[in-house]
């Protein structure tokens, strides 16, 4: 971990994101912090869905990361920070990434960690530039089942399905350890991200693609679903989608990503 990472520990707060996008609009940002609260109240999901989070079933954190980028040169960034999170849990549960792969773990496009196909991670981004020139802040948040996940399924509704990190590793790692090993993580491979984009990491993600070579059904609030087989991603992170005749690449954020029935 760098160090000029602060680290800061809160009770409880509304939304660790949310306090951290209140300082980035300040001015108040100078170095990368990564901000833990043991309660959310208003915790956040993305398309503005709440994000539940049970303190001791959870682990919920946010990080603000300054990039030489601007904003439109970030395309790919919660792939990359997926991939980031997978690294951090092998290493806090002393596992390798492939023995997560054989568990089960994959990546949904464009930012949810899957477990045998039921939602064991999500994965929020905001952020930008105050104005053209200045370093764009992006504030990253992470969401992580660690117990309890019938509880979680429960609260969630709409046949949505959880599950907890707990049936990967038969002993959880302390949430400490935990936390530190993703920041650790994400500090390295969002560098690593500033220097060379998301190409440099495409076609590792594309190991982890939870629907690759599926028919799967795109849809996005005040839009028709959209129909294909998943394709992977292009070098800007776009999901790839064959429909007939033609490849066609999905750039929109808020859609959801279902295997077609």
């Amino acid at each position: 971990m760098t160090a000029n990472c602060i680290l800061e520990r809160v009770i409880e707060t509304r939304s660790t994101n949310d306090d951290l996008l209140e300082r980035w609009r300040a001015g108040q940002l100078i170095d990368p912090v990564a901000r833990i609260a043991h309660k959310q109240t208003v915790g956040k999901g993305r398309a503005g869905r709440s994000w539940l989070a049970n303190s001791e079933d959870s682990l919920c954190f946010s990080l603000a990361f300054p990039f030489k980028r601007t904003p439109a040169e970030l395309s790919g960034l919660s792939l990359l920070v997926g991939l980031a999170v997978i690294s951090g849990i092998a290493q806090a549960c002393n596992l390798s990434e492939s023995q997560l792969h054989q568990a089960g773990l994959r990546l949904k496009w464009p930012n949810d960690l899957l477990l045998n196909n039921s939602k064991l991670a999500g994965i929020l981004i905001e952020g930008g530039q105050a104005k053209t020139g200045d370093t764009t802040w992006m504030i990253i948040g992470v969401g992580i089942n660690l117990s309890n996940a019938e509880f979680i399924a429960a609260n969630l509704g709409s046949g949505l399905k959880a599950i907890s990190l707990d049936q990967i590793t038969k002993t959880l790692p302390d949430t400490e350890y935990l936390w530190l090993k993703l920041i650790s993580s994400l500090e390295k491979h969002l560098a690593e991200f500033d220097l060379y984009g998301f190409q440099s990491c495409r076609e590792r993600w594309m190991t982890w693609d939870a629907y690759r070579d599926q028919s799967v059904c795109i849809s996005g609030a005040g839009k028709n679903s959209t129909y294909g087989i998943a394709k992977g991603v292009d070098e800007s992170g776009a999901l790839l989608l064959q429909q007939e005749n033609k490849t066609i690449a999905i750039h929109a954020g808020h859609v959801s990503l279902r295997i077609q029935s």
